[in-house]
Parts: C-alpha cells; sequence; structure tokens
C-alpha cells in the first residue's frame, strides 16, 4: 500500500470508525484513492464499492457503515479522474475519460493491491458508472467475487432530444477527431450544481444538504459535466456489456436495481443486459431517482432487502 490519503470527515458525514485511506498505483502509473473499512464483529465478508460519475468515497460513508453492521469489511475506492484520484486534464473539473480499458485496469490493480486484506466471500457493489464499470470488469475476467448488487448501473444512457445512434456517433466522432477534451455542454470550471427543488437524483433533502456540504468542505471533490472523450467510453463500455460474449459466462448471481423515475440512464438498457447473465435478476423500484442509495428511507430499504437476499445467499451469516 502507498501512503495514507485523507478522508473528508463533515458533522453529517462522519468517518466511519477504523477507516484508513491511501494511495494506490492504478494503470499507466495514475495516482488513486482506496479506503478500507472493518466490519463490525466478526467479518462475514467483504464488500468492494464503486460510486459513480462525480461520486467521491465520502458520498458512501451512510452505506459504508450500513455494510459494516451487517458484518462485511468494505473496500471504497475513487476513480481515474474523479474524487481525489488523479485527474486526465489539467481542468480538474472536466469530466474525463479515455476508453474504459484503464478503469478496468485500475480496478485489477485495487484488487491485487487489497486483496489480502479482505475476509472472503467478496460482493461487487456499484452505483450508475461504478455499476456499468464493475459488470464490465466481471465480464472482462475480474475473478475472486461470489456475487454482485448494481445501483441503477449504466447499461444505457438516456440522451434527451438527441437521438441516441446520432450521440453516439458524435462522441466517437469528435473524439477520433481530436475533440475529446471538449466539454459535451456546460464550463469547463464550473462544478455540477442543481438547487434541490430542481435536481433529478433524490428526494431526500437532508442526504441531498449532507453531499453538497461534502464538496463545499473539499472543493478538490467536486466534478464538472462530461467531455466528449467521457461520452464516448460510456458508449463503448455499455456496447461491451450489450453484446460482448462475457456477460453471459458469468456464473454468480447478479441483482441490477433500477430507478423507476430514473432520468439519466434507461431502464430498458438495464433489462437488456440483465437478461444476458445467467444469474441475473432485475427489480424496478417505483419513484425512485436515480441516486438509489441517496434517496428516501422507504426506497432505500427495498435496496437493502435485494441487498441481504444476495447476501444471505453468498456470505450467510455465521
Amino acid at each position: 500500500m502507498g501512503e495514507a490519503a485523507p478522508l473528508i470527515d463533515t458533522p453529517a458525514a462522519p468517518v466511519p470508525p477504523g477507516g484508513e485511506a491511501a494511495w494506490f498505483e492504478g494503470a499507466g502509473g495514475f495516482r488513486l484513492r482506496a479506503a478500507l473499512f472493518p466490519a463490525v464483529g466478526t467479518p462475514r465478508g467483504s464488500v468492494v464499492l464503486s460510486g459513480g460519475r462525480t461520486e467521491p468515497i465520502e458520498k458512501y460513508f451512510e452505506v459504508i457503515a450500513e455494510l459494516r453492521a451487517r458484518g462485511f469489511t468494505v473496500l471504497a475506492h475513487d476513480w481515474r479522474g474523479q474524487g481525489l484520484s488523479q485527474r486526465l486534464l489539467p481542468q480538474r473539473l472536466k469530466g474525463h475519460a479515455a476508453g474504459y480499458r484503464a478503469f478496468v485496469a485500475d480496478f485489477t490493480a485495487l484488487i491485487t493491491a487489497y486483496q489480502d486484506r479482505l475476509p472472503k466471500p467478496w460482493i461487487a457493489m456499484g452505483h450508475s458508472m461504478g455499476g456499468c464499470l464493475t459488470l464490465l470488469c466481471l465480464a472482462l475476467g475480474q475473478k475472486g467475487f461470489s456475487g454482485a448488487v448494481l445501483s441503477a448501473p449504466m447499461l444505457a444512457l438516456l440522451t434527451g432530444g438527441i437521438p441516441r445512434p446520432i450521440a453516439v456517433l458524435l462522441s466517437g466522432g469528435l473524439s477520433a477527431l481530436g475533440a475529446a477534451a471538449n466539454m459535451v455542454q456546460g464550463r469547463a470550471d464550473s462544478p455540477i450544481t442543481s438547487p434541490f427543488e430542481t435536481n433529478v437524483l433524490t428526494h431526500d433533502r437532508a442526504r441531498y444538504d449532507r453531499n453538497q456540504a461534502q464538496v463545499e468542505a473539499c472543493p478538490d471533490l467536486a466534478l464538472g459535466g462530461p467531455t466528449w472523450g467521457w461520452l464516448d467510453f460510456a458508449f463503448r463500455a455499455i456496447a461491451e456489456l450489450r453484446s460482448g460474449t462475457g456477460v453471459t459466462r458469468l456464473d454468480i448471481p447478479v441483482t441490477v436495481v433500477a430507478a423507476g423515475q430514473d432520468k439519466l440512464v434507461d431502464i430498458t438498457g438495464q433489462r437488456l443486459v440483465t437478461a444476458r447473465i445467467a444469474k441475473g435478476r432485475f427489480v424496478e423500484i417505483p419513484g425512485a431517482y436515480h441516486e438509489i442509495l441517496q434517496e428516501t428511507d422507504d426506497i432505500r430499504t427495498v435496496f437493502w432487502g435485494e441487498f441481504d437476499a444476495l447476501a444471505d445467499q453468498v456470505a450467510p451469516r455465521a
């Protein structure tokens, strides 16, 4: 493991007890951040937790505490290009990516760095982009996991008024022509912000405010809108899961939990990919916005019911 890394503590989201963050080396020598949190009591296994686009480790402190209380050691991390991990462009607020292979290699490096500290069995948990990349890593050969639970995974994007095939062509074409680092929309020097009243991520005001306060406490956690390169990466990662053979060879249970009122990812695409997984299970939560794990308690309870069902199957309590 590398040198210690910071974890940002706020009054509404204190660092879970025993949490230790460190830097590790990802693909291409990138400096990436991860944090390990011990289980409460005797561990029944481990959860590797991967957040979505813009989401730092800190946003999942509540989830980490809930997993620890269930008896799991938790390993969380910041993907390259966000959180406190190394950014890809000098303008750190640009949400950029250059294909999905580096993300997959980073995940392999993460597991290699921490595997001796992760009690078996392992469960993968990912949200949105993190759910897409988690499933992609498993489909491309990442071993060691006994199951996965994905929250609103990015398995198809909603592209607004632009037909999806046109968006795919635009992102790929502009990236190939050297415009990958250009913003799809918005300013390169502005983080993503919106008033609670118009947000499309959660119905829960307290959790929304808590997450905003974390970024205010540490502006380096902030991220802005995506570049054409990021959009091209997303479409390519999704295409691999939609048509590649890796997903069809998975032999572990995978539960996909979809948000019924998702404004960012397409539930139809989630259903299609889940159907390609031999032990796939698709569950839709009516009324939920995209960030299921940041939602109101009643919505989160449905998610945790699905997680517990899978966990009891692959990591039963002693």
